[in-house]
């Protein structure tokens, strides 16, 4: 028993740093990708500029630019949609895990969004995700940005005010740990201390209880994830 928790273990350790390497390259690659988009800006700027000069000086007549913007992704809709766009119910498993039976929608929306369930396990929700390379936040995010993390295979652990602060201190400390997990203060959640993932939530007695670790192990990038493999990082910053 005691060889197959150490390969276990080992076994877990090593998907984590692979994790972290990957997201390392992804943030170099990002950074790279950055500098170049903004020298690509510039470049269009100026050319832009000359453009409307040009078009300045004739007969204007009148008429739009009807070309369509913003994001055109698959996940994306409409941005003034204030519904969750989910539909369904959850079922409790024999372990206490909660899994949403029915539809979570996955648009891109920049106004705040009712959920049906708190925190929320998924649905709509804003372009930009929070950041979750491990990251620990003091303050309640916003659940819009929340969610697309979730929707990143990330685990997200909230908190209310009657959680033991042992139990804040080791939950944050295996956070910090461990990429594609984020933690954050919640008011509105029916236990002190809760985990979430995309379509999963479960409710825990504290740091020590084993569901913490089967839930990580079970989520964290889990087969639930909508788009595995998506950055953690750049996202919404503290």
């Amino acid at each position: 028993m005691g060889s197959a928790n150490n390969s276990n273990s080992a076994a877990r350790k090593a998907r984590i740093e692979e994790m972290r390497r990957a997201e390392r390259s992804r943030a170099r690659r990002n950074r790279t990708l950055v500098i170049a988009a903004s020298v690509v800006v510039v470049a269009g700027l100026v050319v832009g500029g000359v453009v409307l000069a040009d078009s300045g000086s004739g007969s204007g007549s009148g008429k739009k630019d009807t070309a369509a913007s913003g994001d055109n992704g698959k996940d994306t809709g409409d941005v003034n949609s204030k519904s969750s766009g989910d539909s369904g119910h959850f079922t409790t498993g024999k372990d206490g895990v909660r899994t949403w039976k029915g539809t979570l929608s996955r648009t891109h929306v920049t106004t705040p969004v009712s959920y049906p369930m708190h925190p929320p396990v998924g649905g709509n929700h804003n372009p930009v995700w929070a950041d979750c390379n491990g990251d620990v936040y003091t303050q309640q995010l916003h659940d819009e940005n929340a969610v697309h993390s979730l929707e990143h295979g990330a685990v997200w652990v909230t908190y209310t005010p009657k959680a033991a602060k042992a139990d804040v201190e080791a939950l944050s400390a295996k956070v910090k740990k461990t990429p594609y997990s984020l933690m954050s203060p919640y008011e509105n959640q029916a236990a002190p201390l809760m985990l979430s993932a995309w379509g999963h939530q479960v409710a825990v007695k504290g740091a020590s209880d084993p569901e913490v670790n089967k839930f990580f192990a079970d989520f964290v990038q889990g087969p639930q994830t909508p788009e595995p493999g998506a950055s953690c990082t750049g996202g919404v910053m503290k």
